[in-house]
């Protein structure tokens, strides 16, 4: 007799109390005991990053919410009060000169922005709970209020920013920063310029900010992350932030200086308790989930959600959250998206071609907890088909199928038991604590292959048992019954593991199954696709360019002095993989790369930007001088140099190694 307990957790509000069943395998009735006499409350405050309202959402950019909802839901089911905020960075002047070119005003291009992203959060079936535009009242107001008082309070003070400007490209440098005395990003002549801004003081907390670090070792994940913030950022020095800009108008004004604009991360960070109603007329929201327990963003922008933020909080004595999640990039499996190759995978898309819960499953499956992940249509069509369409598919059709064959939709467990049953049992009842343990370290990719090895084992057991076999004999009736009843329970519970992840295929699966009696017919989950007709489909959508052929060039250039063999044996050339790689802020030639060398990893900083992506750059094995005499480029610290070859248009490629060599090898 199969023991089935229904309850309701008290800390749901009674509009969203739902029944939980559970159910055990292969035992009589028991009864689950409320600990204490009751449950505890529990709430769980939940963000992701802000984004910047542009055109279509690549698959990349839609993961970070993807993976925040599935958290929800989890966190949701074992019984907590959840709360999902997410929104679009509407200010800036990368908007303003955007909506210029549309002839657009910048307020007309964002509220177009801001509606695509809900529809494609609806599209992807994501649950938040909150939308926050930062061109909202309740958010202008209150960042207001936040730049005063921290201004009153002197964390914020008036001076000037100095350096080299270069018209067409609108950025200030350093005079370090300049190439034979011109631009770096364009080569143009630079002049010597001042502006007037507000700076914030972030030397003054850097000392308790590390201290925060030592005291709170889950603060950052992945570990390293804490690691790279601390010698990259903070341990060289913290510079003095400018927030506040006069030369755009398309942001949040200063009060008490209306001709200055609040800039970026003052005005975009604030988002995680504006939202909440902080400093309004009503802030139960905000003394109900902040702290939040996890923001959730992506790798490029962990410096400002790890320093900037937790300073700014520190500032307005808030209680800093309590934990903010780097996740790594899912990357184009066949190097940089472009159109002319016909790789650009945009959400909308892949959900057209493959299905909401797929397109779910893929990304979260794919992406490691630490390394960025690849994606292709190809990775797509394979993981549908092997994935979705045979390992779970399959199993739900082929189970329906045969109950009906065999005892008309409805079985029983007959307690005719094998080893094999035991087998299965300790399967399913160690799914759940296995699913358990990876989510709360945020292994989610983990969590998604345990539901999945549950199937596999399902899949196992009717080849095991071969319930085709034992419908031929009507003496083996019973144990044919007893089959069928484990592979509905355990599937079922294997649905419902998953319904966080997959949520539509999840309640697809319970409606097919019921509890011993199944559908007359089963529905197939996921249809099989064959990948040459997926491609034709994708050429269709985004036609490559066919690129003119032409004879290999040859480049002579001027000759340098000969050095010795003595000269030459000083410079240490390794092989150095590259683990880590964002934009330099402030350059638009600049990359900063974390390159890992034997056991050692060094920051190098390239003019490489125009050529390589931070995305591309990960993962190369790339030939680095390693002996170069460290220097600060754009105020950031290099510590030897990347190989490139160069062409007479000014293309440059990384050297890398013709055959695989591990990381630290000698270029000799």
């Amino acid at each position: 007799v199969l023991g089935t307990v229904l309850f309701r957790k008290k800390n749901r509000p009674q509009s969203e109390k739902r029944i939980e069943i559970f159910t055990k395998l292969y035992y009589n009735v028991k009864y689950l005991r409320r600990k204490a006499g009751k449950i505890m409350e529990k709430t769980y405050y939940l963000t992701t990053p802000i984004y910047y309202p542009s055109g279509k959402f690549h698959i990349g950019t839609a993961y970070t919410t993807v993976l925040a909802d599935t958290i929800k839901r989890y966190k949701k089911l074992k019984g907590y009060e959840t709360y999902l905020l997410t929104g679009t960075d509407e200010h800036g002047q990368k908007i303003e000169e955007v909506a210029k070119k549309q002839n657009m005003k910048p307020q007309e291009y964002v509220d177009g922005a801001a509606k695509a992203a809900k529809e494609l959060w609806k599209l992807m079936d994501i649950n938040y709970d909150d939308f926050i535009r930062t061109t909202e009242g309740r958010h202008e107001k209150v960042v207001q209020k936040i730049f005063d008082r921290l201004m009153d309070q002197g964390d914020i003070y008036k001076g000037e920013y100095e350096g080299w400007y270069c018209v067409p490209c609108e950025s200030y440098f350093t005079k370090t920063q300049l190439v034979d005395g011109k631009c770096p990003d364009c080569g143009r002549e630079v002049k010597l310029m001042k502006e007037e801004c507000y700076f914030f003081n972030m030397k003054k907390y850097a000392p308790r900010l590390l201290k925060y670090y030592e005291e709170h070792p889950d603060f950052i994940k992945p570990d390293y992350r804490k690691t790279e913030m601390i010698n990259n950022f903070i341990k060289p020095g913290l510079e003095d932030l400018c927030v506040t800009r006069t030369t755009f108008d398309w942001g949040i004004k200063v009060p008490k200086d209306p001709k200055h604009v609040i800039y970026v991360w003052l005005d975009a960070l604030t988002n995680y308790i504006t939202a909440l109603g902080y400093m309004s007329d009503d802030d139960t929201l905000f003394k109900k989930y902040w702290p939040a327990d996890l923001h959730l963003i992506g790798k490029d922008i962990i410096r400002f959600h790890t320093i900037y933020w937790p300073i700014f909080l520190m500032a307005l004595d808030l209680p800093l959250p309590k934990q903010v999640f780097g996740h790594p990039w899912l990357l184009q499996g066949d190097g940089k998206m472009s159109k002319s190759k016909g790789n650009v995978l945009y959400a909308d898309e892949l959900v057209d071609f493959f299905g909401v819960d797929a397109v779910r499953y893929f990304v979260l499956h794919e992406m490691p907890f630490e390394n960025d992940g690849v994606i292709s249509w190809e990775l797509m069509v394979e993981r549908l088909n092997s994935d979705l369409a045979n390992t779970l598919g399959n199993l739900v059709n082929r189970t329906v199928s045969m109950t009906n064959k065999y005892f008309g939709g409805t079985v029983e467990d007959k307690g005719v038991v094998e080893d094999v049953d035991a087998e299965l049992k300790a399967v399913v009842e160690n799914a759940s604590k296995a699913v358990d343990a990876k989510m709360a370290d945020l292994r989610v990719a983990d969590a998604i292959t345990e539901i999945f090895n549950l199937f596999k084992r399902c899949n196992k057991y009717i080849d095991e048992t071969t319930p085709w076999v034992l419908g031929k004999d009507e003496s083996k009736k019973d144990r044919l019954s007893t089959v069928l009843w484990n592979l509905i329970q355990s599937i079922s519970e294997g649905a419902r593991l998953l319904e966080s992840f997959m949520p539509s295929t999840s309640k697809k699966i319970l409606e097919q199954l019921g509890n011993g009696h199944v559908t007359e017919k089963p529905e197939i989950l996921f249809q099989r696709m064959d990948l040459e007709e997926v491609m034709k489909k994708v050429e269709e959508l985004h036609p490559k360019v066919e690129e003119k052929k032409e004879e290999e060039a040859v480049i002579d250039i001027e000759p340098k002095d000969e050095i010795t063999f003595e000269q030459f044996g000083a410079m240490q050339f390794q092989v150095g993989e590259i683990i880590a790689c964002e934009a330099v802020k402030k350059s638009k030639k600049l990359l900063c790369s974390q390159v890992k060398v034997g056991s050692q990893v060094k920051q190098i900083v390239s003019g490489i930007k125009a050529h390589y992506t931070p995305e591309e750059m990960v993962g190369k094995k790339v030939m680095v001088l390693v002996n170069l005499k460290p220097a600060k480029l754009a105020g950031v610290l290099s510590e030897g140099m990347l190989l490139c070859a160069e062409d007479a248009e000014g293309n440059l490629a990384l050297m890398t190694p013709e055959k695989e060599m591990p990381a630290g090898a000698e270029i000799c």
